[in-house]
């Protein structure tokens, strides 16, 4: 099935033939469903601290950060914007020239109220010798729009969302990157430094660059530290063989290999090199103007003091495990995995090995915020592959719609998980984790795409926060909806969380 010239190309992407085939055998056997006990909610998997314990989650936090911790904000910030315009790509193509759908009329009622405004202005004087207003009222719309898409104007059509204009102030407008930084300073700050990575795909990568080198020191300046950002690019190596429907390899006209990337949950890879002590994970376009920031900053910070405090209990266990734990000790290590860490083993086991395994691995803290109809992971009780129950996100796709009691947690789901994390990924002793060693191989997922016109099977690796991370400790915390304020399309802008 695969011949020199795929075994060439396999390599020069740093993948082994062992890795294809076990991809496309993928293909034929499919994912297993996940057994799940619970939808998880408060009292059942999540926490909610009253104002008291906040006050002293932060305070942990804050003490924590006075030992010199390495504290790094990665952000995921790859994805290109193209999908945030997909009403405004159809006006353009559309066989009528005036604002038709209401969201066509709100796009241009409200457009001055758009970050982006006074930049779009500018290239349509360039453009068209004439401004929007004035386009406006000669019937001119689509040449507004087609101005803030192609590429000789704002090209925001092609760019990735990290660099569009998103919010209002008096200096200027800012980007989600620039929002991020502000964050990066506010709560992950330590030794005077903030460390913020970001993912970003290989060719908008010097526009990245580019922004940083603009904005930087005014944001150094602002808040009295320094700035020390990375970037990386999801690694070749982490790309998936694309299938026909019959499960043989998909072809390129000219023969080779069809690659695709694997999904966020390449994204482990990246993480793994990080050199930190807790790393907060946040997406690109999850930003609020300064005027909204305390809520998520104060927040960030419980969530970091809920980790920090946890961690340091499962070291003190580890350690009397070393030196060997009396059977009352194991008892209570045993109640911590199981209350706690919302590990459960159902045999009731109090093994030091066992209570070993469960306490010496990463461990994250997700945000979850009460389900208000918007897409994200939901929070479960799930069975592992061991056969103990700990909490999961977990996707729709994971789930086998055809079991009634399934379906019917996750329809009636309290909570879900837009992205919020917190993860400590050294052990008690300071080393790194190997975080790929954590990956559950068997929650990846299969995906129908076309490519030039064919049919074709995609490959998704465990997504990021879902089976990448599906062997880490894990807690959730409930946290405000006033933290989780996404821009999926361009005219979530308009709402009053960014304006």
């Amino acid at each position: 099935m695969l011949d020199e010239k795929d075994l060439k190309q396999i390599a020069l992407k740093g993948i082994t033939k062992e890795q294809i085939e076990n991809q496309l055998n993928e293909f034929k056997t499919g994912f297993p469903f996940l057994k799940l006990e619970a939808a998880a909610g408060i009292g059942n998997g999540i926490v909610a601290p009253d104002a008291d314990e906040r006050k002293q989650l932060v305070e942990a936090w804050n003490e924590y950060k006075a030992e010199g911790k390495r504290v790094v904000k990665f952000v995921p910030a790859s994805g290109a914007a193209s999908r945030m315009f997909k009403n405004m790509f159809a006006f353009v193509d559309a066989d009528y020239d005036v604002p038709t759908t209401d969201f066509e009329k709100k796009y241009f009622d409200q457009i001055e109220n758009f970050a982006f405004f006074d930049a779009l202005d500018e290239v349509c004087q360039k453009n068209e010798g004439k401004g929007i207003k004035a386009l406006m009222a000669e019937g001119k719309y689509k040449a507004v729009a087609a101005n803030m898409l192609k590429a000789e104007g704002l090209n925001y059509g092609q760019l990735p969302k990290g660099l569009l204009l998103f919010h209002k102030y008096a200096e200027g407008p800012r980007t989600p990157m620039e929002e991020h930084l502000v964050e990066g300073a506010l709560y992950a700050a330590s030794n005077g430094e903030a460390h913020v990575h970001f993912t970003v795909s290989h060719e908008h990568m010097e526009l990245f660059k580019a922004k940083v080198a603009e904005k930087a020191d005014f944001f150094a300046k602002k808040y009295g530290i320094k700035y020390d950002i990375t970037f990386s690019e999801q690694k070749p190596s982490t790309d998936t063989v694309a299938a026909n429907p019959d499960n043989t390899p998909f072809r390129n006209d000219d023969g080779s290999l069809l690659f695709r990337p694997g999904g966020h949950g390449a994204l482990i890879e990246n993480l793994n090199e990080i050199e930190a002590d807790v790393i907060f994970i946040k997406n690109i376009d999850n930003v609020v103007p300064d005027r909204l920031k305390p809520e998520t900053v104060e927040w960030k910070q419980v969530i970091a003091g809920v980790l920090v405090t946890l961690q340091k209990k499962a070291f003190e266990y580890l350690r009397k495990l070393d030196a060997g734990a009396s059977e009352a000790e194991l008892q209570e290590i045993a109640e911590f995995v199981a209350k706690n860490l919302c590990t459960d083993a159902k045999n009731n086991k109090v093994d030091a090995e066992y209570l070993r395994t469960k306490l010496n691995r990463p461990m994250r803290v997700c945000g979850v915020v009460k389900n208000v109809g918007e897409p994200g992971g939901g929070p479960f009780l799930t069975y592992n592959q061991d056969g103990t129950v700990s909490l999961q996100i977990l996707e729709s796709s994971q789930i086998d719609t055809n079991n009634e009691a399934y379906m019917k947690m996750f329809t009636q789901g309290t909570h879900f998980n837009p992205v919020d994390l917190v993860c400590a990924v050294k052990d008690y002793q300071g080393s790194p984790f190997n975080l790929p060693e954590f990956v559950d191989k068997t929650t990846g997922f299969i995906s129908s795409k076309s490519k030039a016109g064919k049919e074709l099977k995609a490959l998704e690796l465990p997504g990021l926060w879902n089976g990448a991370m599906s062997n880490w400790s894990t807690v959730f915390v409930e946290v405000p909806l006033g933290t989780f304020n996404p821009v999926k399309t361009v005219n979530d802008l308009l709402r009053e969380q960014h304006q």
